[in-house]
């Protein structure tokens, strides 16, 4: 039933038999989920899918609060052959307006209580919009419950796509990074080896389903190896630490463990049935991972990826998990350095942007081939824009970004986005956004403004202008008010400049 669409299958066969095996020990609405019901439940919502018209390729696209149906919708789209497009739940109308003309989604799925809004912006398209509220009710349950039960997986092969995930651009439009069954497929198997799983554990999951990280590392993962989840609707320290008493694993981001570790309840108690904590999405201090060694005795296994590539790097399970770096590729991955201006590759140790190959690395930008070819070298090597060295052991380490992207909460943010919408506003002038060091997010926003001449607005009118353009993620922690932005002789805002200025200002 499902052996020729490729993603799939993998997703299944571990479980094919075993449909009393428990995938979700409690979840958000919803407990103890068997393997069992929760395929039967995707192949009826895969039926309701073609009902509604998607047809292999088409892309079904879901702004929606974290519940297990969320999850039955992305299975259900690969069974059906359609390409998942996930949307951060913070994105407002403005910004959804763009993903819907780019992507022409057959299908979309949003809260009801954005249905009516979002009605108006597909009333010209050939888009089908359903609802599915946080309760998980809506127009997707109604239309699963009403659909046969089975369904004959539509082929799918290695190079066909499974999902669209967007990433911001340096230029403030947003890319379509194409990933196909193959990239998830290899990532999800390289990464069950790599980290050990079976269908013995049992997965934390507190990260959002609308990330690489929170969906096809941790779910595909999930499913490739036959373990189990908690599924918590949200990140909070009592909770994730409660939920560790029937768990072994916990993948986050850097802020789940400066929380923990500010959480009194979190001890090495709390930790006796753990064999794993997973760090990534963005960088993890060396005082971190000293802290939680010291405080319950498990040394964090920090990895590196991005949307583009899924996961390249991971320090070893078993072996040196060394702080401060993202450890050596991982197999079947080609990791190097290059001169990022004239791509010349670079000796072990020498500073350099990181440039990778393998069956990890994504198709492309949907609907940006000019783009697409810019970011890969002629032999094939995807051009991370990140800044990293080598070392003789193959340990990678990341130094700096080539991109001004900056990571805050483990969600990646592009200056030049925000930047677009400040230069807009009454009584700014130019604008300049940076990243700084931040406790809790690791990084925040701090955006730097020069007056045109007028009275300049104050703080809190800005950030009202704000709110319904950009995400609040993206939004600014900290607003700087300067006579003029540093410049170099070409007249290229010195941002390392206004970073060293403001780097303590969250300290």
């Amino acid at each position: 039933m499902y052996s020729t669409n490729y993603l799939g299958h993998a997703l299944r066969a571990a479980s094919i038999g075993k449909d009393e095996l428990v995938f979700i020990h409690s979840g958000v609405g919803q407990d103890l989920v068997t393997y069992g019901d929760f395929f039967a439940n995707c192949e009826k919502l895969a039926n309701a899918l073609v009902a509604a018209g998607v047809q292999p390729g088409d892309r079904v696209a879901a702004q929606i609060a974290k519940t297990v149906v969320g999850l039955e919708l992305y299975v259900a789209t690969v069974l059906a052959g359609g390409v998942f497009l996930p949307l951060n739940t913070a994105y407002t109308v403005a910004e959804l307006e763009y993903f819907i003309a780019d992507a022409q989604p057959s299908v979309l799925v949003c809260d009801p209580s954005r249905k009516q809004v979002l009605q108006a912006l597909v009333d010209t398209t050939e888009t089908t919009l359903w609802s599915l509220a946080a309760d998980a009710t809506g127009d997707v349950v109604e239309q699963r419950n009403v659909q046969p039960p089975g369904f004959e997986a539509v082929s799918r092969e290695v190079h066909d796509l499974a999902s669209i995930l967007y990433t911001s651009g340096t230029t403030g439009q947003p890319k379509g990074a194409m990933l196909t069954h193959g990239n998830l497929v290899s990532n999800a198997a390289t990464l069950t080896q790599a980290w050990h799983f079976n269908a013995q554990d049992c997965l934390i999951h507190a990260l959002p389903i609308f990330h690489i990280h929170g969906l096809f590392v941790a779910i595909n993962i999930t499913l490739t190896a036959g373990s189990s989840l908690v599924y918590l609707d949200k990140y909070q320290p009592q909770a994730v630490t409660d939920a560790m008493s029937r768990a072994t694993v916990l993948m986050g981001v850097p802020t789940f463990y400066t929380r923990l570790l500010d959480y009194q309840g979190f001890s090495r108690h709390s930790t006796e049935t753990m064999r794993l904590f997973v760090s990534g999405s963005a960088p993890l201090l060396a005082e971190t991972h000293t802290q939680f060694e010291v405080r319950c005795g498990h040394r964090i296994l920090e990895r590196y990826g991005m949307t583009e590539t899924g996961m390249m790097s991971s320090n070893p399970y078993l072996g040196e998990r060394r702080a401060g770096s993202v450890g050596p590729s991982l197999d079947d991955i080609d990791i190097r350095l290059a001169d990022a201006e004239s791509g010349a590759l670079l000796a072990l140790g020498a500073t350099g942007v990181v440039e990778v190959k393998g069956p990890n690395v994504f198709k492309g930008y949907w609907n940006k081939a000019e783009k697409t070819a810019q970011e890969f070298r002629s032999d094939g090597y995807f051009i991370t824009g990140d800044i990293g060295r080598l070392d003789e052991e193959g340990y990678l380490t990341i130094v700096g970004r080539a991109k001004d992207l900056i990571i805050s909460g483990g969600l990646n943010i592009y200056p030049k986005e925000l930047e677009l919408v400040l230069d807009e506003m009454s009584g700014v002038k130019e604008s300049a956004v940076v990243g700084v060091y931040h406790p809790d997010f690791g990084e925040a926003v701090v955006a730097v403004l020069v007056s045109d001449g007028t009275k300049p607005p104050c703080d809190e009118v800005i950030m009202q202008q704000l709110k319904p353009l950009l995400a609040r993620f993206k939004q600014p922690k900290a607003i700087k008010w300067v006579a003029e932005l540093p410049r170099n002789a070409m007249s290229k805002v010195q941002k390392n400049r206004l970073r060293e200025t403001y780097t303590d200002v969250f300290r």
